[in-house]
């Protein structure tokens, strides 16, 4: 989920830098650490629902 939502400010940061938008409080280098900032929380696992002990059901007789 996090590697989506820093594509998405990735794409962001390119379409900024494209179209010459300029701002004080965020440019193209806030837009930039903060999509790295997303991927190394997602490559830390931060936000994943990966369960590592898989549950065994008791077998019903």
């Amino acid at each position: 989920m996090l590697a989506i939502v820093a594509a998405i400010v990735f794409a962001l940061a390119l379409l900024f830098d494209l179209a010459d938008v300029t701002s004080d409080a965020i440019n193209n280098g806030t837009l930039t650490v903060l999509g790295l900032l997303l991927i190394a929380l997602h490559f830390a696992g931060v936000g994943t629902s990966t369960n590592w002990r898989p549950r065994r059901r008791a077998r019903r007789r």
